[in-house]
Protein backbone atom coordinates (compact mmCIF):
# COMPACT_ATOMS: atom_id res chain seq x y z
CA UNK A 1 0.00 0.00 0.00
CA UNK A 2 1.27 3.66 -1.03
CA UNK A 3 0.93 6.61 1.27
CA UNK A 4 1.86 10.59 0.00
CA UNK A 5 5.51 10.54 0.88
CA UNK A 6 5.98 13.42 3.20
CA UNK A 7 8.77 16.32 3.79
CA UNK A 8 11.04 14.92 6.83
CA UNK A 9 13.52 16.24 9.13
CA UNK A 10 17.29 16.08 9.20
CA UNK A 11 17.27 13.98 11.69
CA UNK A 12 14.05 11.85 10.37
CA UNK A 13 16.48 11.47 7.18
CA UNK A 14 19.73 10.13 9.99
CA UNK A 15 17.41 7.48 11.37
CA UNK A 16 15.76 6.33 7.39
CA UNK A 17 19.54 5.69 6.97
CA UNK A 18 20.20 3.60 10.06
CA UNK A 19 17.03 1.92 9.86
CA UNK A 20 18.46 1.23 6.51
CA UNK A 21 22.24 -0.49 7.87
CA UNK A 22 19.75 -2.69 10.31
CA UNK A 23 17.08 -3.52 7.27
CA UNK A 24 20.51 -4.69 5.22
CA UNK A 25 21.84 -7.02 8.36
CA UNK A 26 18.10 -8.66 8.00
CA UNK A 27 18.29 -9.43 4.84
CA UNK A 28 21.11 -10.91 5.12
CA UNK A 29 19.72 -13.10 7.92
CA UNK A 30 16.86 -14.04 5.38
CA UNK A 31 14.56 -12.18 7.58
CA UNK A 32 11.61 -11.99 5.09
CA UNK A 33 9.45 -9.57 6.61
CA UNK A 34 10.00 -7.01 9.05
CA UNK A 35 7.62 -4.61 11.78
CA UNK A 36 8.61 -1.06 13.06
CA UNK A 37 8.45 -2.46 16.26
CA UNK A 38 11.13 -4.84 15.53
CA UNK A 39 13.56 -2.34 13.74
CA UNK A 40 12.72 0.06 17.40
CA UNK A 41 13.81 -2.58 19.72
CA UNK A 42 17.06 -3.08 17.89
CA UNK A 43 17.99 0.80 17.88
CA UNK A 44 16.38 1.48 21.35
CA UNK A 45 13.65 3.73 19.21
CA UNK A 46 10.02 4.36 20.17
CA UNK A 47 8.03 2.36 17.53
CA UNK A 48 5.68 5.17 17.15
CA UNK A 49 8.76 6.94 15.72
CA UNK A 50 10.11 4.48 13.79
CA UNK A 51 6.31 3.89 12.32
CA UNK A 52 6.39 7.48 11.24
CA UNK A 53 9.77 7.51 9.49
CA UNK A 54 8.97 5.04 7.35
CA UNK A 55 5.54 6.25 6.59
CA UNK A 56 6.83 9.82 5.19
CA UNK A 57 8.59 7.14 2.42
CA UNK A 58 5.04 6.67 1.14
CA UNK A 59 4.80 3.03 2.33
CA UNK A 60 2.37 1.34 4.61
CA UNK A 61 2.77 -1.92 6.29
CA UNK A 62 0.54 -4.42 6.86
CA UNK A 63 -0.86 -4.72 10.75
CA UNK A 64 0.28 -7.44 12.58
CA UNK A 65 2.13 -8.39 9.50
CA UNK A 66 4.86 -5.04 9.01
CA UNK A 67 6.96 -4.46 6.10
CA UNK A 68 8.42 -7.16 2.98
CA UNK A 69 11.92 -6.73 4.00
CA UNK A 70 13.24 -6.27 0.07
CA UNK A 71 10.40 -3.64 -0.10
CA UNK A 72 11.33 -1.47 2.30
CA UNK A 73 14.90 -1.60 1.54
CA UNK A 74 14.46 -0.39 -1.80
CA UNK A 75 11.10 1.93 -0.79
CA UNK A 76 14.03 3.86 1.47
CA UNK A 77 16.34 3.72 -0.58
CA UNK A 78 14.16 5.71 -3.32
CA UNK A 79 12.98 7.66 -0.87
CA UNK A 80 16.84 8.98 -0.13
CA UNK A 81 17.78 9.23 -3.90
CA UNK A 82 20.18 6.15 -3.83
CA UNK A 83 18.89 4.33 -6.30
CA UNK A 84 19.54 7.38 -8.51
CA UNK A 85 23.08 7.91 -9.06
CA UNK A 86 24.55 11.40 -9.16
CA UNK A 87 27.59 12.44 -10.00
CA UNK A 88 29.92 14.40 -8.46
CA UNK A 89 32.86 16.51 -8.23
CA UNK A 90 35.64 16.05 -5.28
CA UNK A 91 37.41 19.55 -3.98
CA UNK A 92 40.24 18.19 -2.17
CA UNK A 93 42.89 15.34 -2.94
CA UNK A 94 44.72 15.51 0.40
CA UNK A 95 44.08 13.13 3.26
CA UNK A 96 40.91 13.09 3.59
CA UNK A 97 39.91 13.91 0.42
CA UNK A 98 41.51 11.09 -1.05
CA UNK A 99 40.05 8.42 1.95
CA UNK A 100 36.18 9.83 0.57
CA UNK A 101 37.63 9.14 -2.70
CA UNK A 102 38.13 5.61 -2.03
CA UNK A 103 34.85 5.25 -0.32
CA UNK A 104 33.55 2.36 -2.47
CA UNK A 105 29.88 2.44 -0.86
CA UNK A 106 29.08 6.47 -1.87
CA UNK A 107 28.09 5.03 -5.16
CA UNK A 108 26.20 2.17 -3.42
CA UNK A 109 24.38 5.06 -1.88
CA UNK A 110 23.77 7.19 -5.02
CA UNK A 111 26.66 9.05 -5.17
CA UNK A 112 29.52 8.83 -7.70
CA UNK A 113 32.56 11.43 -7.95
CA UNK A 114 33.67 11.73 -11.67
CA UNK A 115 36.95 14.07 -10.53
CA UNK A 116 39.00 15.62 -8.40
CA UNK A 117 40.66 19.18 -7.84
CA UNK A 118 43.36 20.53 -5.82
CA UNK A 119 45.58 23.12 -6.09
CA UNK A 120 48.72 21.05 -5.53
CA UNK A 121 50.96 20.70 -8.62
CA UNK A 122 52.78 17.59 -7.30
CA UNK A 123 48.93 16.25 -7.23
CA UNK A 124 47.20 17.80 -10.52
CA UNK A 125 47.80 14.91 -13.30
CA UNK A 126 48.19 12.18 -10.79
CA UNK A 127 45.21 9.62 -10.50
CA UNK A 128 44.07 8.61 -7.30
CA UNK A 129 41.23 5.89 -6.52
CA UNK A 130 40.61 5.97 -10.97
CA UNK A 131 39.81 9.15 -10.76
CA UNK A 132 42.17 12.47 -12.43
CA UNK A 133 43.17 15.37 -10.40
CA UNK A 134 42.36 18.96 -11.77
CA UNK A 135 43.54 22.09 -11.32
CA UNK A 136 40.62 23.95 -9.42
CA UNK A 137 39.98 26.58 -11.88
CA UNK A 138 38.97 23.85 -14.41
CA UNK A 139 36.19 22.97 -11.78
CA UNK A 140 33.26 25.47 -13.24
CA UNK A 141 33.37 24.28 -17.14
CA UNK A 142 33.84 20.61 -16.08
CA UNK A 143 31.00 20.37 -13.96
CA UNK A 144 28.60 22.83 -16.38
CA UNK A 145 29.49 20.47 -19.00
CA UNK A 146 29.09 17.18 -17.36
CA UNK A 147 25.65 18.80 -15.17
CA UNK A 148 26.57 18.30 -12.04
CA UNK A 149 24.78 19.54 -9.25
CA UNK A 150 27.05 18.19 -6.23
CA UNK A 151 30.41 19.26 -4.60
CA UNK A 152 32.16 17.63 -1.94
CA UNK A 153 34.62 20.02 -0.57
CA UNK A 154 37.56 18.59 1.87
CA UNK A 155 39.83 21.20 1.13
CA UNK A 156 41.61 23.42 4.10
CA UNK A 157 39.26 25.87 6.07
CA UNK A 158 41.36 28.93 4.29
CA UNK A 159 40.44 27.31 0.77
CA UNK A 160 36.78 26.32 1.23
CA UNK A 161 34.65 29.85 0.55
CA UNK A 162 36.74 30.13 -2.70
CA UNK A 163 36.48 26.45 -3.62
CA UNK A 164 32.57 26.58 -2.74
CA UNK A 165 32.52 29.70 -5.09
CA UNK A 166 33.80 28.01 -7.56
CA UNK A 167 31.44 25.35 -7.49
CA UNK A 168 28.34 27.37 -7.78
CA UNK A 169 29.86 29.10 -10.57
CA UNK A 170 29.49 25.52 -11.98
CA UNK A 171 25.72 25.20 -11.60
CA UNK A 172 26.75 22.87 -8.06
CA UNK A 173 23.19 23.16 -5.97
CA UNK A 174 24.35 20.68 -3.48
CA UNK A 175 27.84 21.37 -1.15
CA UNK A 176 28.75 18.47 1.20
CA UNK A 177 31.31 20.47 3.37
CA UNK A 178 34.19 18.84 4.97
CA UNK A 179 36.19 21.60 5.35
CA UNK A 180 35.92 23.41 9.42
CA UNK A 181 34.72 26.54 7.61
CA UNK A 182 31.42 28.49 7.49
CA UNK A 183 30.60 28.61 4.12
CA UNK A 184 28.37 31.52 2.52
CA UNK A 185 26.77 30.38 -0.74
CA UNK A 186 23.35 31.78 -2.11
CA UNK A 187 19.75 30.72 -1.40
CA UNK A 188 19.38 27.86 -3.88
CA UNK A 189 22.31 26.55 -2.40
CA UNK A 190 22.28 23.55 -0.06
CA UNK A 191 24.76 22.43 2.00
CA UNK A 192 25.56 20.10 4.47
CA UNK A 193 28.54 20.43 6.92
CA UNK A 194 30.23 17.88 8.44
CA UNK A 195 32.23 19.49 11.74
CA UNK A 196 34.33 16.72 12.28
CA UNK A 197 35.83 19.20 14.90
CA UNK A 198 32.39 19.35 16.35
CA UNK A 199 31.91 15.86 16.50
CA UNK A 200 35.22 15.10 18.34
CA UNK A 201 34.15 17.41 21.02
CA UNK A 202 31.01 16.10 21.19
CA UNK A 203 32.84 12.71 21.61
CA UNK A 204 35.96 13.64 23.92
CA UNK A 205 33.03 15.67 26.34
CA UNK A 206 30.58 12.79 26.89
CA UNK A 207 33.50 10.60 27.58
CA UNK A 208 35.23 12.66 30.29
CA UNK A 209 31.87 13.16 31.85
CA UNK A 210 31.33 9.60 32.00
CA UNK A 211 34.77 8.89 33.27
CA UNK A 212 34.54 11.50 35.68
CA UNK A 213 31.12 10.04 37.09
CA UNK A 214 33.19 6.62 37.16
CA UNK A 215 35.57 8.02 39.34
CA UNK A 216 33.34 9.47 41.65
CA UNK A 217 31.65 6.60 42.00
CA UNK A 218 34.53 4.74 42.38
CA UNK A 219 35.67 7.35 45.08
CA UNK A 220 33.12 6.37 47.17
CA UNK A 221 32.86 2.97 47.56
CA UNK A 222 36.45 3.63 48.19
CA UNK A 223 36.12 5.94 50.98
CA UNK A 224 38.06 5.80 53.75
CA UNK A 225 36.60 3.09 56.29
CA UNK A 226 37.60 1.57 59.36
CA UNK A 227 39.88 -1.77 59.40
CA UNK A 228 40.29 0.07 55.04
CA UNK A 229 43.26 -2.49 54.91
CA UNK A 230 40.69 -5.09 53.88
CA UNK A 231 39.93 -2.30 50.90
CA UNK A 232 43.11 -1.40 49.73
CA UNK A 233 43.21 -4.24 46.88
CA UNK A 234 40.21 -3.66 45.38
CA UNK A 235 39.93 -0.01 45.22
CA UNK A 236 43.62 0.38 43.46
CA UNK A 237 42.76 1.93 40.02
Amino acid sequence: MALQPRNISDAGLRRLAAYHKVLQEMLLAGTPTVSATGIARVLALEPSQVRKDIEATGIAGKPKVGYPLAVLIRWIEDFLGWNNTKQAVLAGAGSLGSALLGYQKFRQLGMDIVAVFDNDPLKVGRTIHGKQVFFPDKLPSFALGAHIHLGVIATPASAAQATADLMVAGGIRALWNFAPAHLRVPDFVVVRNEDLYDSLASLTYKLEKRMAAERKAAAEVCAPVESAVVLLDACTW
